[in-house]
């Protein structure tokens, strides 16, 4: 058996293989609830064969999220449009995870196809979406040109603290199985984390174990609500690529930090904490299949827990090489598998599995299996 297509456990939570389906924003839904595209869109990966499958990034609080399209769990009527999708994934063979975070001063975004830029009068006056006031640890912009973002209160601080173990609750009336924190990417989470846009002077900044506060609280706050059987995963940045930013030497540490909170697994992508014009120019990373995979080897060697790897992966060979090496424990693709839900089953065909599509399901396999039998006897493949 494949390294790829064995079982993986944690907690009470068992995973068929070792493939996730990474949050993909789809920037679809309205005042933050789900709809038929997200069922569809989600269903199809668990059709396609994914052991894990991810919702997207979800807002805490309204003021939470990246864009007007995002999905929201700050009010208890998001429950009911999430409901559905879950069961469809389970029934599927998939474990249905979300994505909870909060955007913090990259809040009050257009979709990326409007120009990922803030929101203005434009976007009001064409399609009707206002802008709002981003919050973060400090008042630093996220990029030449974005507006300044208030500065967090100790009160706004408990508030995002609360709202995520809130969040947590109404995920597991859902039906969601895993969750992972948005800790990445430039999110709110990750902005305290990192010094680049974390410029505070009391005990929310300033020291590694000062800036990762914020991190281990949003922590403590989901674990207070979130079922004791299911895990909890993050997702970091193990690098800034910044002069002055976060090392994955440092991801270590709050990954061993968070692992005491009750966090099961570190999902280790890197980057986006934003631009800072010259003043710190980002160092250049090397885009190749799998660059982010010694992250994922040093933080669960380093912290001693789970790990997942992220970003440029495509190959099926690649992904059950490194899981073989124990360089991770699952491996996540996103838009190779936006092209290909099916990708799954054809990694298992390459790996020598699934000879006799035996893994898919019935009302496909069937057919593709009389299919290849007929193609094979009238010598057309």
């Amino acid at each position: 058996m494949a390294v790829l297509f064995s079982p993986f456990t944690l907690r009470d939570v068992t995973f068929k293989n070792r493939i996730a389906v990474s949050p993909m924003s789809q920037y679809r839904a309205a005042g933050g609830h789900a709809n038929d595209w997200h069922t569809v869109h989600l269903g199809r990966f668990a059709l396609g064969g994914a052991g894990l499958v991810y919702a997207e990034a979800t807002a805490v609080e309204a003021d939470g999220r990246r864009t007007h399209g995002d999905l929201g769990l700050w009010d208890d009527a998001q429950v009911a449009g999430l409901q559905p999708i879950t069961a469809f994934l389970e029934r599927e063979g998939a474990v249905p995870g979300i994505q909870l975070g909060h955007a913090g001063r990259k809040a009050s975004e257009r979709r990326p196809w409007h120009g990922e830029t803030p929101v203005d009068a434009e976007d009001e006056a064409e399609r009707d979406e206002a802008p709002w006031t981003a919050i973060a640890p400090s008042a630093v912009p996220y990029a030449d040109g974005w507006p300044t973002p208030a500065e967090m209160t100790e009160d706004d601080i408990a508030r995002v603290v609360a709202a995520f173990g809130d969040a947590a609750r109404r995920s597991a009336e859902a039906g969601f199985k895993v969750i992972e924190v948005y800790a990445a990417h430039g999110f709110l989470v990750h902005q305290f984390l990192s010094p680049i846009a974390n410029r505070r002077e009391d005990r929310w900044g300033g020291s590694m174990e000062n800036r990762r506060r914020f991190a281990v609280e949003v922590a403590r706050s989901i674990r207070r609500h979130w079922p004791e059987r299911y895990p909890l995963a993050f997702r970091l940045s193990a690098t800034d690529w910044v002069d002055g930013g976060i090392e994955v030497e440092e991801t270590v540490d709050v990954a061993a930090a968070l692992k005491a909170e009750g966090v099961d697994m570190i999902d280790c992508s890197s980057g986006g904490i934003g631009g800072q014009g010259d003043r710190n120019r980002p160092r250049r990373m090397t885009l190749a299949q799998g660059f982010q995979v010694p992250f994922a080897a040093r933080v669960r060697d380093g912290a001693d827990m789970a790990a997942m790897a992220v970003g440029f992966l495509w190959d099926a060979k690649v992904c059950e090489d490194l899981l073989a090496a124990g360089q991770a424990d699952m491996v996540a693709l996103a838009r190779e598998l936006l092209d290909n839900p099916n990708w799954p089953q054809h990694a298992a065909a390459e790996l020598g599995l699934n000879g006799d599509f035996g893994l898919w399901p019935i009302e496909s396999g069937w057919w593709l299996q009389k299919r290849d039998r007929l193609s094979r006897k009238l010598g057309l493949r």
